[in-house]
């Protein structure tokens, strides 16, 4: 079967290409892919190329898909694993397999495997590990999102918090606790209010930093304070921008003594800082956002941890669980991945896409393989449709939805523009 994707041959080269899958061997499964999300981490292994930890050293002769945030259908099942899989089916997928040790993942390492492409071939490691889950939800998009917001999951699981005389880790953000997100309205970020207010286990409040007002407002709009409250969380959106002590003023939100759980969304030295300083006796530092710069750096209180035990948390990605929690509460209409997509495109606009990444604004850029059409923000869809019918459409269906992509809309783009 023929497959059309974007692969990587070095540092900042890909290419759209069509070319021939092999057959698969019976413990391999064919698959579609309908939808894939761009993730910032594609961006940091085509910058590097075969020095990326991920990223085998001969793809120049032996080129890999990129793209790991995916979902899709089943085609064709493998004798091995026709009792588990049937053709068909939908499926979510985890690509922090770690398969015996190795850094191997899709959308890194693999020749017929990843996300952006019309079809692939999901080697057994995958179903031996147990990351093809199925999905029983309608919206691909939702499922493709799994894995950032498994990331998400993962990080406030991650967390952890101690008693005095007691050596043993209580995991997860304290319940009925004060909890910060710095630089928290990006595309991650709202996948985290949205999680933090819509989870069993939440804070009391939820105060959520920005030096954008337009970016602050976008995140009230989608999740607002009345609806944070309805589930029990007392939100505020702070812009810090124009603070003469943004330090004194959100610790003043608190009882006095500052922050349970505090969370990094952005690789800025100051704001690493400020979060230190806003921390609570036994206070919890997140540092979720990933660096570039492997020399990253910041200046930390060790007076406090030694006297306080302050003390720091990170992760990087989700794991299964974290991605069957957030595929149950997508299913449920408890959290909404949607939240997280400010872009639409095809196939024909993930190399461009994936190069300009840190330079396009917005959050999440969700891609169809099926479909050609030029990466468009939503937000643009009324002003293409003044010229064009079907952005006219997709306009009118996103407005009824706050804005955001829907089920209706992908459903609608399918149906219009899917090429085979």
């Amino acid at each position: 079967m023929k497959t059309k994707a974007v692969r990587l041959y070095g540092v900042n080269d890909l290419r759209l290409e069509e070319f021939e899958l092999p057959e698969i061997k019976e413990d391999e499964i064919l698959a579609k892919v309908v939808s894939d999300s761009i993730c910032m981490s594609t961006y940091k292994a085509v910058i590097q190329g075969e020095k990326h930890k991920r990223v085998p050293e001969d793809i120049a002769e032996n080129p890999i898909i990129v793209g790991h945030e995916l979902a899709g259908e089943i085609v064709k099942v493998g004798d091995k694993w026709k009792d588990k899989f049937e053709a068909g089916s939908k499926f979510s997928l985890q690509p922090a397999l770690n398969y015996k040790g190795s850094p191997y993942s899709p959308g890194y390492s693999y020749k017929y495997f990843g996300g952006d492409a019309t079809y692939m071939v999901i080697p057994h490691e995958v179903m031996e590990l147990g990351c093809l889950l199925e999905y029983e939800g309608d919206a691909f998009f939702q499922a493709s999102l799994a894995e950032p917001m498994s990331c998400i999951i993962g990080a406030f699981h991650a967390n952890y918090h101690t008693k005095n005389g007691v050596y043993e880790h209580s995991m997860d953000i304290k319940e009925g606790g004060y909890m910060a997100i710095l630089g928290g309205v990006g595309p991650m970020g709202l996948g985290a209010i949205d999680y933090a207010i819509h989870r069993d286990r939440k804070p009391k409040m939820l105060v959520v930093t920005d030096i954008n007002e337009d970016r602050l407002k976008r995140a009230e709009s989608i999740l607002s304070i009345e609806e944070a409250k309805a589930h029990g969380v007392e939100l505020k959106y702070v812009n810090t921008k124009d603070l003469e002590d943004s330090n004194e003023y959100l610790r003043s939100l608190t009882d006095g003594n500052g922050f349970d759980d505090v969370f990094v969304y952005i690789p800025v030295a100051p704001v690493v800082e400020e979060a230190d300083k806003i921390l609570a006796k036994d206070g919890c530092l997140n540092f979720f956002a990933g660096p570039t710069d492997k020399e990253f750096s910041a200046k930390l209180n060790f007076y406090n941890v030694h006297y306080a035990s302050t003390h720091i948390a990170g992760t990087s990605g989700g794991n299964t669980d974290d991605m069957k929690e957030c595929l149950e509460m997508t299913s449920k209409g408890l959290i909404n991945p949607a939240v997280m997509i400010t872009h639409i495109g095809g196939i024909d606009s993930v190399k461009d896409t994936t190069l300009n990444l840190p330079n396009i604004p917005g959050g999440k850029k969700l891609v169809y393989p099926h479909i050609d059409m030029e990466l468009t923000a939503i937000d643009d869809f009324e002003e293409k449709g003044k010229t064009d019918e079907f952005f006219a459409k997709l306009a009118e269906i996103t407005k009824r939805n706050k804005g955001l992509w829907s089920l209706e809309a992908e459903q609608f783009l399918l149906k219009e523009k899917t090429i085979d």
